[in-house]
């Protein structure tokens, strides 16, 4: 059973998880052959300001 976990930065629209989902779950199919009913996709939307980058924090700098 795939499990499927995303964390992004920011926030996604259901319109946009919809189609993250639709995809993710159509190539596990077709490459991993495991049936759409046993994947499993998770989404972490972190805070910018949650996030950083080579040191530096994504969110508003002070």
């Amino acid at each position: 059973m795939p499990y499927v976990n995303i964390r992004i930065a920011g926030e996604l629209t259901q319109n946009q998880k919809k189609k993250i989902a639709t995809e993710i779950t159509d190539t596990l199919e077709r490459v991993a052959l495991k049936p759409k009913s046993y994947t499993y996709i998770s989404f972490d939307e972190i805070p910018h300001e949650n996030w950083a980058i080579g040191g530096e924090l994504l969110g508003k700098k002070n």
